[in-house]
Formats: structure tokens, C-alpha cells, sequence
């Protein structure tokens, strides 16, 4: 279960980072608001997610989870420039929060 909230947790920060961008530097009331909101969720559901798992794995999965979805979505939906540098790092990503999810003892 720990895990799945962590997940969800991730899914909520990559809203959350595709929000930022719309506040004009937190000029827009409505925008901002809603930025404010979906980080508030992606913390709450990485604080429950750590009710079961290790503080430092939780934390590392959830920004691994964060990023990657980042990256994706400048790729697929900004049209951000897909390099041999940014493959290798989603894969890194991915192997890490790979082999954290097969190592983290879970409560």
C-alpha cells in the first residue's frame, strides 16, 4: 500500500511541475491556486507513503517519480529535445527507483 501512495504521490508532483508554469510567477491567482493545492496533495500522499517506507527510499522514489514524468512530459507535450543524455537518464531513473522498490523493506 505504501507503495501505491507513493506513486500516487509522484503523479500528483508531476502535475504539480506542469503547473508552475501557467502561474506566471505566481501572478495568476486561479493558476497559483491550483499549484498550491497539488503540491499540498503530492506532500500529503509522500507523508502517508512514509508511514511504511524508509524516509530516504520514500523521498528518492517520489522526486525519481516526479522527474521522470518531467521529462517526459517536456519531451511528448513541450516537444523538448529528446538526446542520448536524457534517454540514459530516464533509464537511470527508472533503474533507481527500480531497485529501491526491490530492496525497501515495507511496513
Amino acid at each position: 500500500m505504501s507503495w501505491l501512495l507513493l506513486v500516487a504521490a509522484g503523479l500528483v508532483e508531476v502535475a504539480w511541475s506542469q503547473s508552475i508554469k501557467p502561474t506566471a510567477g505566481f501572478t495568476r491567482p486561479l493558476p497559483t491556486l491550483a499549484c498550491f493545492a497539488l503540491a499540498a496533495v503530492a506532500v500529503y500522499l509522500l507523508s502517508l507513503a512514509m508511514q511504511g517506507l524508509p524516509v530516504g527510499t520514500a523521498y528518492a522514489a517520489f522526486t525519481g517519480i516526479g522527474a521522470l514524468g518531467a521529462i517526459a512530459l517536456g519531451i511528448v507535450v513541450h516537444k523538448d529535445p529528446v538526446t542520448t543524455g536524457r534517454i540514459l537518464a530516464l533509464a537511470l531513473i527508472v533503474g533507481g527507483v527500480a531497485l529501491a522498490r526491490a530492496t525497501s523493506p515495507e511496513g
